[in-house]
């Protein structure tokens, strides 16, 4: 049974900064791309930020030069450095991973955890 852990979130002020963690536990072969979604209300859920195996990022436009992804493929976390937060950040933040389990690989979802930024 693989399960995501997320935490760190909260309420913060306008130009703030959180950092998010996530953890993987369970029986876990191997990790492929972890990485941060995100979904405002009334909103579908979006891409905030990736990182690969081999530490390649990738960034939404909006969070460039403000978020910075990383992860430690020993300890199976991703982490998100969220600096500089604007009210359009706010949302409820999810971990994703591709992990394969034991047969085969299959994404994975965080049960989220909530941002507000005050402006």
């Amino acid at each position: 049974q693989v399960q995501l852990v997320e935490s760190g979130g909260g309420l913060v002020q306008a130009g703030g900064s959180l950092r998010l963690s996530c953890v993987a536990s369970g029986t876990i072969f191997r990790i492929n791309v972890m990485g941060w979604y995100r979904q405002a209300p009334g909103k579908q859920r979006e891409l905030v930020a990736t990182a690969a195996r081999d530490g390649t990022t990738y960034y939404r436009d909006s969070g460039k030069g403000r978020f910075t992804v990383s992860r430690d493929n020993a300890k199976n976390t991703v982490n998100l450095q969220m600096n500089s937060l604007k009210a359009e950040d706010t949302a409820v933040y999810y971990c994703n991973a591709e992990i394969n389990g034991g047969s085969s690989f299959r994404r994975y979802w965080g049960q989220g955890t909530q941002v507000t930024v005050s402006s």
